[in-house]
């Protein structure tokens, strides 16, 4: 260090910058060799602080005669351009000798540097702009909604879905043609139209067109239909979607088209706004016993799961893993047949499982979080304490497995019978949905209670939900052999809440207004289309029987 300060002591400088001579420097301390080492030490650092700010001075100059020369701001130790001319002029003739004014100077310079600092691209736009949709042979132009240039998932892949990107630009104006069409009729009826329940002649004129375009929607597939479609599958395996034309009717075929666009473009909002992005934590696919199940919304597993796109879950236990090979030894160490709790109703190989959320917490969290993978509107995954879960499993000789479940409330003010309902895919349009619905009512009459569903349903949900309340009122209208019908004895017999018979009846066009009063028809024809049904559906198996139902109304819960 000594060495160094001797050269910094003797460099040549410029006299006019402040800074002193070294045939100057020697005869002072010759002269005032009689200081103290304490004085010496002192000038020392404060003419190595002054050389250093020389240097900066004459480095400043430099860029000053380059900026002559160039139109480009000249740039600042930093890389940046300097944000005002102090900046440049680090070091004047009048600079203080005091070293940690000029550090403090220096400090505050940079910090006025870094404020104006450019700010930099985010590396998520940069990424976006090189992301590429993963269809095989595809280019991302185009999407299946025919509102936007580019799409970067399968979801609005035209190539996937078997079209071209000018194919969904005409489909989505003759889309808009319709909606439009569908809005005009709307705004012309009346405010007073839903209390006149027969159909216009333009809306009867519409459902017989319909049922035309829908005659032949189950005649099967002609053999070169049939060699297309598998020549199609072999080629393209699982990167395309499978050809759909001739396997229904076009009337269905396009509002299967409608749907898939709509859901497209939700997605593409929710793109845009940020809240999915390409390549989110979100599980695709999990296995699940023996079926290996596509999952359709994001559910709130940990990260270090949800980031490996695939999820290994055991059927009996729910514990959810990472690999295949733990859950081959999970499988093999696992005592588990059936769902914990009480088995409160069996009939055949279909049975009901009451489990506390409380008394088995880890298992109903679980459950939840496995449900939300195919629920939309699904909040409640920890904080299952205060519910009880009906799980229906079917059982063979492996065990008891998963068929669906509904939770409710331990103490419901609203009189809610269901919390969250669900079928598990591999089990759905098989009647176990109107089965769980038709067990959840069950139990209200065995509480001598009017229950309904807790609000919003999913989309599922109130298909099921609206399905089985019109099973209910037409059953009751058939055996009904009275003259007065009244909602509130519908209600008490059926256990199902006023206003849900009151909206199905409407839905039915069965409830008329007339004179000041409200008057229920027994339409014969719905009744007679019903029982023609029963009797084609023959789903003998696939009923609650309530004698099989060994329960008793929790106490004290």
């Amino acid at each position: 260090m000594k060495e160094h300060e001797h050269d910094f002591r003797h460099m040549p400088g410029s006299g006019s910058d402040g800074t002193e001579d070294s045939d100057s420097s020697a005869e002072r301390e010759q002269t005032n060799s009689s200081e103290s080492d304490g004085t010496r030490t002192k000038r020392q650092r404060l003419t190595r602080a002054s050389t250093r700010l020389s240097q900066s001075s004459h480095d400043t100059a430099d860029l000053k005669q380059a900026a002559d020369h160039d139109e480009s701001p000249p740039l600042t130790p930093t890389g940046n351009a300097p944000s005002s001319e102090s900046e440049l002029d680090i070091s004047s003739p009048n600079a203080s000798h005091d070293e940690s004014q000029a550090k403090d100077q220096v400090n505050r310079d940079s910090d006025k540097d870094l404020s104006h600092r450019p700010k930099r691209r985010r590396c998520h736009e940069t990424y976006n702009f090189n992301m590429k949709c993963p269809t095989p042979g595809c280019n991302s132009l185009g999407h299946l909604t025919g509102k936007h240039e580019r799409h970067f998932a399968v979801s609005g892949c035209p190539l996937y879905h078997n079209l071209s990107a000018d194919e969904c630009k005409v489909k989505a104006v003759s889309r808009e043609k319709q909606d439009d069409e569908v809005k005009g009729q709307e705004e012309s009826n009346s405010r007073h139209a839903t209390r006149h329940q027969t159909p216009t002649s333009k809306q009867s004129r519409y459902k017989e067109q319909v049922a035309e375009m829908r005659k032949g929607r189950n005649s099967g597939l002609q053999k070169e239909q049939k060699e297309k479609h598998m020549e199609h599958r072999q080629t393209h395996g699982n990167s395309r979607e499978p050809l759909l034309e001739n396997i229904t009717s076009d009337y269905d075929l396009e509002l299967f088209r409608k749907a898939q666009a709509r859901a497209s473009e939700d997605l593409e909002k929710l793109r845009i706004q940020g809240q999915i992005t390409e390549g989110s934590n979100m599980i695709k696919t999990i296995l699940f016993g023996r079926y290996e199940l596509d999952t359709w919304y994001h559910s709130p597993y940990p990260e270090e799961y949800a980031r490996l796109g695939r999820l290994y879950v055991c059927e009996f236990c729910l514990k959810y893993m990472k690999s295949q090979t733990i859950l081959r030894r999970h499988m093999a160490k696992c005592v588990w047949k059936h769902p914990p709790g009480d088995e409160v109703y069996r009939k055949g190989a279909i049975s009901v499982f009451e489990v506390d959320g409380k008394k088995n917490k880890i298992y109903c969290q679980n459950l939840c979080l496995l449900a939300k993978l195919f629920l939309d509107h699904k909040t409640l995954y920890y904080d299952v304490e205060p519910f009880l879960f009906y799980v229906m499993t079917e059982a063979d000789n492996t065990g008891c497995h998963l068929v669906g479940y509904f939770s409710k409330e331990k103490n419901s003010f609203l009189n809610y019978n269901v919390s969250c309902i669900l079928t598990m895919p591999q089990y759905m349009r098989q009647g176990f949905g109107k089965m769980l619905i038709d067990f959840s009512y069950l139990l209200s009459k065995v509480e001598e209670k009017v229950g309904s569903p807790e609000r919003p349903l999913s989309d599922l949900g109130l298909i099921s939900y609206r399905s089985y309340w019109k099973e209910v009122l037409l059953r009751y209208m058939h055996n009904f052999q009275g003259k007065e019908i009244s909602i509130k004895e519908i209600s008490q017999e059926t256990a199902v809440n006023p206003v849900d018979i009151v909206s199905t009846l409407q839905s039915l066009q069965m409830l008329k207004y007339w004179k000041g009063k409200h008057l229920v028809l027994k339409r014969q024809d719905l009744i007679d289309e019903w029982k023609a049904k029963e009797v084609k559906r023959g789903n003998g198996n696939k009923t609650i029987d309530p004698s099989s139902l060994k329960w008793t109304p929790p106490k004290g819960t």
